[in-house]
């Protein structure tokens, strides 16, 4: 049960509020942001909730049960609060958001009303809305391990236990020039046989998208040269010169396993569980 302190429960008895909605936003890099609907900056502990980013709510749901709760905040990108440069960047997926109602006339006087993460973000122009969702829809997320095929670790972790700083598996190089906004011609991988880096991580290191990473899609070696395809356009133009690390791929297959990494006995699939094929064929 939600416990109302005192002089926020007299607030709202006395007919005559000023109330007001903040929100607390905490990205998963640790970066802290606030932001207040009212129409002056409040001070939230040691969080400055800014006034001016725009931001407002809309009407939220709260059900009994384990049914996931929502709710949305909208506003406008502004350079100084809310970069479209940092949403696109994915700076604020998963981040955690705090909602409180808060006094404006003595923002000690506040109620935490729910704790949500940062779901999808739809733009238009200058303007976004982003979902809320509660700590419920954790429950629906997988855990555990799943009886499949293929491997479910990812090359390189606790689980794979490969060593991605091997200079087998990864190097260094730049972006010779662009065949499209999200393909390449690089230089510097030559050394590495077609298609060694698809579905690996390429990040960057210098350019406008210096820290920002992309799954690689395809990697093709020709009479032509070396050329990188990404899954998705990086938030920022790429450029010649723009210089990157790039770490092998993995089809979490367990001939890739054994025979490309040597690394069968922490392979983390079930490759002998018979498939659908096997199962139809004697009926």
């Amino acid at each position: 049960m939600r416990q109302i302190p005192e002089a926020l429960r007299e607030q709202l008895a006395s007919g005559v509020t000023t109330l007001c909605r903040c929100w607390r936003l905490v990205r998963a890099d640790g970066v802290t942001l606030g932001f207040t609907d009212h129409d002056e900056d409040l001070m939230l502990d040691a969080t400055p909730c800014r006034a001016g980013s725009g931001l407002d709510a809309s009407e939220a749901t709260a059900r009994f049960g384990l049914q996931v709760d929502g709710g949305e905040v909208f506003g406008a990108l502004a350079d100084d609060a809310l970069s479209e440069a940092d949403l696109a960047a994915g700076r604020y997926d998963a981040a955690t958001i705090e909602t409180w109602l808060v006094d404006w006339s003595a923002p000690s006087t506040r109620l935490l009303l729910a704790v949500a993460t940062l779901g999808e973000v739809r733009r238009e122009g200058a303007a976004f809305t982003a979902e809320l969702r509660s700590l419920a829809e954790k429950l629906g997320q997988e855990s555990g391990r799943v009886y499949t095929v293929a491997c479910t670790a990812d090359l390189g972790d606790a689980r794979c236990r490969v060593d991605l700083s091997a200079a087998s598996l990864s190097a260094s190089g730049t972006v010779a020039s662009l065949d499209a906004t999200a393909t390449v011609r690089v230089a510097g991988l030559e050394a590495f046989g077609d298609g060694w880096f698809t579905a690996g991580r390429l990040a960057f290191t210098s350019g406008a998208n210096a820290g920002l990473a992309s799954e690689v899609k395809r990697h093709v070696v020709d009479a032509t040269g070396v050329v990188v395809t990404l899954w998705q356009a990086m938030p920022e133009p790429i450029a010649p010169g723009d210089a990157f690390v790039i770490t092998a791929g993995c089809d979490k297959q367990f001939a890739t396993c054994r025979d490309r990494f040597g690394n069968a006995a922490n392979f983390r699939g079930f490759p002998h569980i018979p498939g659908n094929d096997y199962v139809i064929s004697h009926a």
